[in-house]
């Protein structure tokens, strides 16, 4: 696979060079957002943007299928984003990773990442029944899910501190399934405490209890 980096004032021009010296379009590539640049005061101490784009000797199936479908459903709600490739293959997704930026990117993600939520499983429903087989497909706008999960893992260290010392259990606000499973993966190896879900549907669960 061939990789290279390239700057310019903001991450969205920096790629469109890439794409053109490697003769690619975004469906063929991994983009990664090495920085996003400062824009500087008076030109003083600003910074290039700079991106890393690798050129995949062939996209996988879930990849075509998947960037074409994101595409048409951008396209149909007529906002101004554009679509990356992060990863082909995610070894702990066990997929492909796209990132979704650019100046509406806001209402893609809706309250508490509710429109996002909506998004990714719509996806991936469209992929599984195109491909006819289940797939896992990861979706973030401007890197929201991200930061969302890093602060579960955050929030799971304090409350496990607490339960911990405290002795007695702590039942968190409903979560979605993914939120869910990220707190108790950011749990599992943790020597005093263990985790289970509890509830029915939205209003699922996780209780933080000593072990």
């Amino acid at each position: 696979m061939r990789t290279i980096e390239t700057t310019a004032r903001n991450p969205e021009e920096a790629i469109e060079i890439a794409l053109k010296e490697l003769d690619a379009e975004r469906g063929e590539v991994e983009i990664d957002v090495v920085s996003r640049g400062k824009a500087g005061i008076l030109g003083i101490g600003s910074e290039p943007a700079r991106v890393r784009v690798t050129l995949l000797e062939q996209a996988p199936d879930v990849v075509k299928v998947t960037t074409e479908i994101l595409e048409n459903l951008i396209a149909g709600m007529g906002v101004d984003v554009v679509l990356n490739l992060k990863q082909a293959h995610s070894e702990d997704l066990g997929g492909p990773e796209f990132e979704i930026e650019g100046d509406d990117s806001g209402l893609l993600i809706g309250r508490r990442g509710e429109t996002l939520r909506a998004l990714q499983f719509l996806v991936k429903f469209i992929v599984s029944r195109k491909l006819e087989s289940r797939v896992n497909i990861s979706v973030d706008v401007e890197g929201y899910q991200a930061r969302r999960y890093d602060s579960l893992a955050n929030l799971a260290g304090r409350v496990a501190e607490r339960v911990a010392s405290s002795g007695r259990s702590i039942t968190l606000e409903p979560m979605p399934p993914n939120e869910r499973r990220a707190v108790h993966m950011a749990l599992a190896d943790h020597p005093k405490v263990t985790t289970e879900s509890t509830g029915m549907g939205d209003g699922r669960q996780v209780i933080v209890q000593p072990k």
